[in-house]
């Protein structure tokens, strides 16, 4: 990646991951989810801490990041992705890192939120 490349989805495939919202609930969760499938047909998908509705909206069972939720963002290559947005002034927090089993990072949030929206990086 060129250092002085100034557009992140040809620096390293930058694009739009999944949508977070928040939930209060389980059950809130569950039904925000089984709206987005009445609307684009979107099958619900149960992980242990959200419903995805498919891959493209991540709803949050209470226990979440962000005012409002949060926007993963997927790259092509974490470290150069995450050197590039220090670069502009976003801190990467650490304590939200969250490893492969190879050690090489999944998700990161940077500790700066926009709009009330926690932001997160993950591999493509």
């Amino acid at each position: 990646m060129s250092e002085d490349t100034s557009n992140p989805v040809e620096a390293f495939g930058l694009r739009v991951a999944h949508v977070g919202i928040n939930a209060a609930s389980p059950e809130e969760a569950m039904e925000i989810a089984s709206l987005f499938e009445a609307l684009m047909g979107l099958a619900p998908v149960k992980t242990p801490v959200s419903v995805f509705a498919d891959t493209l909206v991540e709803v949050m069972s209470g226990c979440s990041r962000g005012e409002k939720g949060h926007i993963g963002f997927g790259v092509n290559d974490i470290p150069a992705a995450e050197k590039w947005f220090a670069a502009r002034g976003f801190e990467i927090n650490e304590d939200s890192r969250a490893l492969n089993p190879d050690g090489t990072t999944k998700l990161v949030y940077f500790k700066r939120e926009i709009a009330g929206f926690a932001i997160h990086l993950c591999q493509n």
